[in-house]
């Protein structure tokens, strides 16, 4: 085998592990989606305990990508944390008390229960 032979197999081979990889990623976020699409809506009453945002990327020139969640704690303990988007996580508030509307892992809505 020549070496332009070898270049080539090795090009074709880290081509093929890259593209499968990409068809794998694609493939669980889809099925993720159609998942959360056909998960029951499912309200709850809780509480919120902790909020965080995880920052990716925004080195050099390239963008940065901001994810919020939010934790919600439930009467007997059990927490669930949500991604939100950008406007939920700027009016909700550690401490608020409401009922949690979602799907699967897709965050709906949260209504605040306004306390007298």
């Amino acid at each position: 085998m020549d070496q332009t032979e070898s270049f080539n197999t090795i090009f074709f081979s880290v081509f093929g592990i890259i593209a499968l990889l990409m068809i794998i990623v694609i493939g669980k976020t889809i099925g993720a989606g159609l998942s959360n699409q056909a998960a029951e809506l499912v309200q709850r009453p809780c509480k919120v305990v902790d909020k965080r945002t995880r920052v990716r990327g925004g080195s050099g020139d390239f963008s940065a990508s901001t994810y919020n969640y939010i934790t919600f704690e439930f009467d007997g303990g059990e927490r669930k944390e949500l991604e939100v988007k950008d406007r939920d996580f700027g009016v909700i508030v550690i401490g608020d008390r409401g009922e949690l509307h979602y799907k699967g892992t897709r965050f709906v809505e949260f209504v605040r229960i306004m306390e007298a």
